[in-house]
C-alpha cells in the first residue's frame, strides 16, 4: 500500500504524528472497508487551507465555498487501462482543509487528531464508493467511520 501525504497549507502546524494518524487511518479504512480491492493500492492525501479548498469545490462541485474534505475517486467507471507490472492501483485523491479540520474540531468539542481522522476515514471511504445521499447511505457511512475510529482510540 501505498499512501502519499502532501501538505500545501502554512496556516495550521502540521506534524509528523499528524501524518502517522493520517497514515494509520487509511490503512484501518482499507483493511475494514476496502478489502474486496484484492490488490495493491495507492492513495494520495493533500492538505490545503480554506482558500485552496474553496477553488475546488467551484470548480469541481459548483460550490464557491469552503469544504473540509473531497475526494476524487479513480475508479469511478473509468477505464484505468492496464497499469504496468507491479503497480499499486491509484484509487484517487483525498484533499482536506486543515483550516476547517482546526475549526471543526472546536465547533464539536473535540480534538484536532479526532477530526483529521474523521475527514481522513470519510474521504477513504469516498474513494471506495460509498456515499451519503439518502439517510440510510448517511447512517452506514457514519457506522463504518466510527468503526475505523474506534479501533484508533479516536472516539468522540
Amino acid at each position: 500500500m501505498e499512501i502519499w501525504i502532501s501538505n500545501e497549507q502554512e496556516k495550521v502546524e502540521f506534524t509528523s504524528e499528524h501524518e502517522d494518524l493520517i497514515r494509520r487511518v487509511v490503512e484501518r479504512a482499507l483493511a475494514l472497508a476496502g478489502a474486496h480491492l484484492g490488490t495493491e493500492v495507492s492513495v494520495s492525501v493533500v492538505l490545503v487551507d480554506d482558500e485552496a479548498i474553496t477553488d475546488l469545490n467551484r470548480d469541481h462541485r459548483g460550490l464557491a465555498s469552503p469544504t473540509d474534505v473531497l475526494s476524487f475517486a479513480q475508479l469511478e467507471g473509468e477505464d484505468m487501462g492496464d497499469l504496468p507490472e507491479g503497480e499499486p492501483l491509484p484509487l484517487g485523491d483525498i484533499v482536506i482543509s486543515l483550516e476547517r479540520c482546526l475549526a471543526q474540531a472546536a465547533d464539536y468539542g473535540h480534538s484536532f487528531e479526532r477530526e483529521l481522522g474523521f475527514l481522513t476515514a470519510h474521504g477513504v471511504l469516498h474513494l471506495l464508493g460509498w456515499d451519503h445521499q439518502t439517510p440510510e447511505e448517511e447512517a452506514a457511512m457514519m457506522a463504518k467511520t466510527e468503526e475505523i475510529l474506534a479501533g484508533l482510540g479516536l472516539q468522540r
